[in-house]
Formats: structure tokens, sequence, C-alpha cells
């Protein structure tokens, strides 16, 4: 600009007796563009320094013009025209610079969470390392003979949550993370724990005969003794109890059989008690794990504290005593193969239903087995450790990576792999971070938790407890329980936001002969289909998306086909996982801290998150396709429920708002720049917000705490919205059409509201309803 002025002043005067500096600044803050000018001249000399830098003090926001020596209309009409030229341009440019703004309006910043973001923020933009190259310093860093190094270390004969074996692992993993100059903390919680009987045992009787010591037990089971029928039911689902009905079989007050698998030991319990059943016993149904093997496990239909449910078991609450709405009413207990065996030579009765494996008989009336439960209930205290690798740009977002650390016996498979896959992380990308230059934008946490076993209680009191500072802090959660259970078959769950993070870096993770890629051996045409499964309630990752609106994953190698039978059983130990992997336990456990750490690193990595928004799209249309038929078919067979002003176009009108604010945000993405802090943090945000917007704000999280309305449990998802057209359409006892059509406004204005906030500003928002 100086040029361009001297070479006007030559024009008109034949030297350069006057010249304008112009000044544009952006505030980083998001204030107003501010257009600083200044003419000067050969009077500057004169005045000197000092001066010139007082009156730039004190002229901030105004033109000062200074008045050369020996001023002449013919200077003065040459001055005039420079300043209007020096005024169009600056117009110019303050008009553009407004109009760039406009497309991601500015917003203030969140306090950050001590422990992670500890001092002020780094707004500026720190220089990122090719993406190439993060991913080849994990894999340098990650090696098997690090992790038979690991195995050693944390394998453990005993570490039930609680216990003194227990204590010593978590101090073992918070020195690992104190080695690796990490900050670190610590958090206690006193949670209520059950142990088996302090002397004798549970007992199970069949026909007045005793069938042996139970060692084996279920947490949460009611105490007490039932007495019924036997009565086989597969595997203890709802479609085997309706196959019983459907044969003309009561289930009032009898003892339910049921084999392990297909859904968890609580969900079989809270079935049989639905139909009044009177107990449940549980065997397993893989005859590897021999005759007499005991079994362990929980049946709270839920996570965490039962006797604290929706708000965290610190030592210092003061709440009445209450318990979850997911603690059983009738009793439970495991016993072994052998022993299911026993009853099942001595049971009379109907034929078991079509392909019912290994069942014969159900059971008749004169089939009689008592059980006895006498478990302990016992307040224990329990520690969760945790590390942190803060990010350089937004240390107050954060993605989670956490493992348990327990187990009801050696756990190998279920514990102390996902341990030391937890450590290695920690202790590779702390080497990136310290040695090799690699700055994260984000923040990493390692966490290890306890009392796992009794229904992710560790975790969900976490959540319980800091509930508000993460819910817009933690935007992904990784889990690493029983990431290591076979091969050569990979299977994950998640949110659907994570899929397309899934899908690509399945694409960067090499098989264990390095001949293709993770997603190249995917068998069949449709990945999703033969990698995906749905989130369960017994999922570790599923209190974090459906409790706390944190996008979340598990995953596993296993054998195709198989189940790992050695859960919940004293034989998990590394002999056994070794031969269920034919000694290739080390290199899947690197094969999965690449995939784990590949996925947190892309998280903390990009400047925008890697989390698919559009992928909702097509989960809300499906439920929305399938609920407009059921209510056309409702009204067809019975006319009388449902009133021809309900109307489904307002769910369709709600799913068409969140599709076009999907689309709205890939827009925006497109239309900014991405090297604006500012600016990719109001969008990673509208991002974050989408999780958490699907939880349902009309239900409470103490009596219904999995709120998400498309993967979470309870009578406002969409799915018990088309349950509830199911029983409308047979008229069943159960089936309420003023509580369908709530269930059904609620639902739909979840949706919208989702949407709204996915929209970004207020007079951004797309509501037709």
């Amino acid at each position: 600009m100086d040029q361009a002025m001297s070479t006007i002043s030559k024009i008109f005067n034949g030297e350069p007796r006057s010249y304008t500096r112009f000044n544009l600044t952006q505030n980083m803050e998001g204030e107003n563009s501010q257009v600083e000018m200044k003419l000067s001249s050969d009077m500057d000399d004169e005045v000197g320094g000092n001066c010139v830098g007082e009156e730039r003090n004190h002229a901030q926001d105004r033109y000062v013009v200074r008045k050369p020596a020996g001023r002449t209309p013919k200077n003065l009409c040459f001055m005039v025209v420079t300043v209007l030229l020096i005024l169009i341009i600056g117009y110019l440019i303050g008009y553009l610079a407004h109009r760039k703004k406009e497309l991601a309006p500015s917003c203030s910043r969140i306090t950050s969470e001590d422990s992670v973001s500890e001092g002020s923020f780094k707004t500026e933009t720190t220089p990122l390392m090719d993406w190439n190259d993060v991913k080849s310093l994990l894999g340098q860093k990650l090696s098997a003979s690090s992790f038979e190094t690991a195995f050693s270390e944390f394998a453990s004969g005993s570490h039930q949550a609680g216990s003194a074996g227990d204590e010593l692992l978590a101090n073992k993993v918070l020195k690992r993370f104190k080695d690796y100059d990490m900050y670190t903390w610590t958090d206690e919680h006193y949670v209520k724990l059950v142990d088996p009987p302090a002397s004798g045992s549970n007992r199970v009787t069949f026909k007045g005969s005793d069938l042996g010591t139970l060692r084996g037990y279920l947490a949460y089971s009611k105490t007490g003794t039932a007495q019924g029928a036997i009565l086989h039911s597969n595997y203890g689902q709802m479609d085997d109890l309706r196959k019983l009905q459907d044969k003309d079989i009561a289930l009032d007050g009898r003892v339910l059989l049921v084999k392990t698998g297909k859904i968890s030991f609580a969900e079989k319990v809270a079935n049989a008690a639905k139909l009044n059943a009177s107990a449940v016993l549980i065997y397993p149904a893989d005859d590897r794990i021999g005759g007499s093997t005991q079994l362990f496990g929980h049946v709270h239909l839920g996570s965490g504290d039962p006797y604290t449910p929706g708000f965290p078991s610190f030592n210092h609450t003061q709440f009445p005593p209450i318990q979850s709405s997911g603690l059983p009413s009738i009793q439970a207990q495991t016993i072994t193969a052998d022993m299911a065996t026993t009853i099942m030579r001595g049971m009379e009765g109907k034929n078991a239903p079509t392909g019912w494996v290994g069942v014969g008989k159900v059971g008749d009336d004169d089939d009689v087995v008592t059980v006895e439960v006498n478990n302990v209930l016992a307040e224990k205290m329990i520690n969760n450790v945790f590390g942190v690798i803060k990010g350089f740009v937004d240390p107050d977002r954060y993605v989670v990576m956490g493992a348990q650390r327990d187990a009801w016996g050696p756990g190998f498979a279920s514990s102390t792999v996902g341990t030391c896959v937890l450590v290695e992380l920690a202790r590779a990308i702390s080497d990136m971070v310290k040695n090799d230059g690699f700055k994260p934008r984000r923040s990493i946490v390692f966490a290890s938790w306890s009392a796992g076993e009794y229904g992710s209680v560790g975790a969900t009191e976490w959540l319980e407890g800091y509930l508000s500072s993460l819910n817009m802090k933690a935007f992904s959660y990784i889990n690493l329980d029983g990431v290591v259970t076979g091969f050569p078959t990979f299977k994950a769950s998640a949110s659907p936001l994570m899929y397309t993070l899934i899908q690509r870096t399945l694409k960067e993770v090499n098989t264990l002969s390095d001949s293709s890629t993770l997603y190249a051996s995917v068998p069949g045409a449709n990945w999703e289909e033969a990698v995906l499964e749905p989130l369960r309630l017994n999922d570790p990752a599923y209190p974090f998306v459906t409790f706390s609106g944190i996008p979340s994953v598990s995953f596993r190698f296993s054998k195709a086909g198989e189940e790992y039978p050695y859960f919940g059983t004293l034989q998990d130990t590394r002999e056994k996982l070794y031969g269920a992997t034919s000694n290739q336990a080390a290199k899947l456990a690197v094969s999965a801290g690449e995939f784990a750490g590949k996925m947190a690193l892309r998280l903390v990595h990009d400047h925008l998150l890697r989390l698919d928004v559009e992928q909702y799209i097509r989960q809300i249309r499906t439920h929305v396709y399938t609920i407009n038929r059921k209510v056309k078919n409702v009204r067809s067979m019975q006319p009388q429920l449902l009133p021809k002003s309900l109307t489904v176009q307002w769910l369709m009108s709600a799913s068409g708002s969140y599709s076009r604010a999907a689309s709205s945000l890939t827009t925006d993405i497109d239309n900014s720049d991405l090297e604006d802090v500012e600016m990719c943090r109001i969008i990673n945000d509208r991002i974050m917000s989408v999780e958490r917007d699907f939880l349902s704000p009309y239900v409470s999280p103490r009596e219904t705490p999995f709120r998400h309305i498309l993967v979470g449990s309870g009578s406002h998802t969409l799915k018990a919205l088309s349950d509830h057209l199911d029983a409308l359409q047979i008229d069943h006892s159960d089936a309420n059409a003023d509580l369908f059509r709530n269930q059904f406004a609620l639902a739909t204005w979840t949706i919208q509201g989702c949407a709204n906030s996915l929209a970004g500003d207020i007079w951004s928002l797309d509501n037709e309803i």
C-alpha cells in the first residue's frame, strides 16, 4: 500500500510528499473488524517517535491527519482524491470481512475442567503433523514384546472389585501414568457390591435332592427361598417364553431353567419376572468350559450402583435409601452344566418347541425345584484411575479411552488385556508428544475402571458424578474391555455417529499377516452387516451413549461364529486365551491398540471431529417408516383407538428437519476457514450436541437412565412406540392409546429439538411442526 501511495504522489507532485497507512485487524474474539487509517507526511520526522506513539494511543478508531507544510489548492485536491480512494478500498475490504464472519458467528468459550485443561486456553493454531506420520509413529511404538511384558505385569489371580488385589492393580496403573509424565488423579466411590454367603453357600434342590456346592452366584439377585416346578425356557428371550405360552404352558410360579447366551443374565431374569415366574436358574450353554465350571455375573437391569440410581455413590452424599427399578423381584442363581443335565434328565412334560437345541422335555408340575439365595450386600470403596494427555488448542475437549480393571477370577481376557492396551497406548502417545513433536489439538483421557463385572459400576458412577462437566466436553468414548477373544473376525458396536470413523480406521489397520487391511478382510459386500452389532445393555459403552449422550464404541477380535466361553468363570486365564488365539494374543493386542489408538488420534488430530451426523438420518427414517406403516394397520384393524387427527406427518417433519440440519452443517463446513480456531470450535460443538440431544428430556434419569430415543431402553424410545403399536393392533390389555399419543408427541419433539440444536443459531432453525 505504501508503494502505491508513493507512486500516486510521484505522478501528481513529482515527490512523495504524503501517504496514507492502512491497517486491517481481525479481533480473535469475534468482534467487528476495525480499520485504522493514518495520514502521515514529512512532518513525522519533526514530531519524533515518542509523540507519534503517544498520538496513536489517543487516536483509536478515528482519523489523524497532519497538515504538510506548503499546502496549495492543487495539493489539497490531490489529497482529497487520495483519501476518497482509500475510503472506498477500506469500505470494500470491511464489507468482505463482515460477510465472511457471518458464516460462523463467534461465541464465548466455556470454562475448562481443571483436571483436563488446567491453565489458560491456547487459541493459536498449532502446527499439524501429517496424518501419515502420526499413524506411522503409533505403529512403531506398539509391539508384541511390549504387550507380553505388560501381560506379565498386570496379570493377577485375584482382583475382585474393592479387594486388595484390585487396589494393587490400581496403583500399578497410576504409577505407569506418572512414569509417562501424565497429569493423574483418582476418583473414590463407596458402592454397594455383593459377596457370596459369609457361611455356607446358596442351594438348589431338585425333587428334594441337593444338586451340590455352588460357588458361583449372581450379584443383586433377590435373597430368600423360592420354590416351583421347573420349566426349560431355552435362552430366556421373550420369544422363547411366548413359544411356551403358545403351547398353553403357564409360567406363573415356575422356576425357569435357561441357557447362557443371546441376551444378558439381567434380561433373562427381567423377562421371567414379567411373566410371574418365581425364580431363574442359568447354566452354561457351551460345553467347552466343562461340566463343573461355576458361573458368576449380575442381574441388575441397568448399570452403576443400583442403590444410588441416577446419582453418584460418593461418601458425602446424603440421599435417602432408594433402589434401582432394574433390581430383580425374584431369585436367580447359576448352576453348572452337570447340575443342569441332572435336572433335564428328570424332567417330564411336553416336548420343547421346534429348534430348541439340546432340550427334550420342558418340565411338568411335579418337577419341583427349590432355590435358596443367601448373598451378602456389602459397601466397598472402589477407585477409578485417570491420566490425561492435554491438547494444545482445545484442552477442555477430550476423548476418553477406558478399560475395567477387576474380574471375578483371573479375568485375563475380560480385564487384563484391556488394561494392558490402555497403558501401552498411554505410553506410546505420551512418547509421541514428548519426543516426536506430535501436538494433539484436543486432550486424551485414559481411565481404569473398577467394579466393571457388577455392571460398569465404576464407569457409571463417574458419569453420574460429573454429568454436567462431561456434557459438552467428552466427545467420544472408546471401550477396551474384551478386545481380544479370538481371530480372525472383527466385530464392533457403536453409536451411529462413529460408523464412518470405524470404517476409515479398518482401512488403516492391517491383519496379522500384513497381507491386507482389516477392511479388505471383511467378508461380503456390506461391511456394516459383517462388522457392526447393536449396542446392548451389557456393553460397557452402553451407559456412555444412552445415559450421558457421549458417542462410544466397543470392538473385539473373535473367532467366527463363536463367543469366548470363559467370561464370568474362574477359567478366564492367560493359557485359555492363548489357546483360543493360537498363541497370537499379543499380536492381536497390538492390532487392537492400533485400532483404538488411530480412532482416538484421528479425533484429536483433525480440525473437525470425525463424527458423521448424517448416519442418524437413515436410522430415523427407518423408524419413521415402520411407525407410519403400523399406524395405518392399527387404524385399519382398531379404528376406534387412534383418531384421524393423529398424523405421522409431525414425525416425518421432524425427521426432515434433522436431515436438512445435517446437510446445512456440511454446507457450513465447506464454506468455513478451518484454520480459524474459534470457527472450528463452534462447528465441533454443533457436532457434539447431537448424541446428547437424542436423550429424552421428558423422562427421569433416575427412573429411566437410558434416555436415548434411538439406542436406549424404555417407553420413550422409537422402538417402544413401534412395540406399542403392535399391542394396539391386537388390542392387548397393556395397550393404551392415550399413553401412545403422549409418547409419540414427546419422541417427535425430541427429534425436532435435536435438529434445532444441530442447525446452530436460533435464526437458522427449520421448524415445520
